[in-house]
């Protein structure tokens, strides 16, 4: 990851400490989760949870655009929330923007170019795609594939939270000419968790040891190993 200026890394700090208050944030070392794309990790984020802290998506809607507005260059025409978690992060950012908001199905419904797609969007309208979170990006690349079969040009994505472990992520992005921006990492809620002793020392150390070393821990904990 290239590295975050001074706006940037109060930003991860102010995500992750919301992210901790509303317990978003799980530490499990002794009972690891498993991601879709089949890793196993110590930690898992619910980034969903703040839809119900309306401060705190307030918060969170303004980094959003701070980022969108220094970072995305060009005319934005819209912005596209994949099916389900990324949809109320689009009617947030959207109209903090006062732009107009689509949705991305996870799966065509019926036929054409706008069978994936949710809302008014037009050939060659350039799309923000925005989510609750990224591991490998995988997702990502499916939902900026169909808003791009549907004419939009989508080089962007935005995701609160980024867990910046698993390897290519944002190099396999950046390959389909796609940039990924983040508000908040694992090493910005870990900094914030020991700062703040929201969890236990041996908790943290776990996922220390998780972070030095992901995909090993993984595969070592019965997840895939690359």
């Amino acid at each position: 990851m290239s590295a975050r200026n001074a706006r940037q890394q109060a930003a991860g700090k102010t995500v992750a400490k919301i992210l901790l208050d509303i317990k978003a944030v799980n530490f499990r070392p002794e009972e690891p989760y498993k991601f879709t794309a089949g890793w196993a990790s110590p930690c898992y984020i619910d980034c969903r949870k703040l839809i119900s802290f309306p401060e705190a998506r307030q918060t969170v809607t303004a980094l959003a655009k701070a980022e969108i507005n220094e970072s995305v260059t060009g005319k934005l025409k819209g912005v596209a929330g994949g099916e389900t978690a990324g949809i109320p992060y689009a009617a947030w950012i959207s109209d903090a923007l006062n732009l107009p908001m689509q949705y991305v199905r996870k799966k065509p419904k019926g036929f054409g170019r706008m069978a994936q797609i949710e809302g008014e969007l037009h050939e060659g309208e350039k799309i923000i795609l925005v989510e609750d979170l990224a591991s490998d990006g995988g997702s990502k690349l499916l939902f900026v594939n169909a808003l791009r079969e549907a004419g939009a040009v989508c080089e962007h994505c935005l995701v609160v939270f980024f867990y910046g472990v698993f390897p290519g992520a944002i190099e396999s992005l950046a390959k389909e000419n796609i940039a990924l921006h983040y508000l908040c990492t694992w090493a910005d809620v870990i900094a914030v968790a020991e700062e703040g002793k929201y969890f236990p020392p041996q908790a943290i150390a776990g996922v220390r040891e998780f972070l030095k070393d992901p995909l090993g821990w993984s595969a070592a904990h019965g997840g895939r190993a690359a």
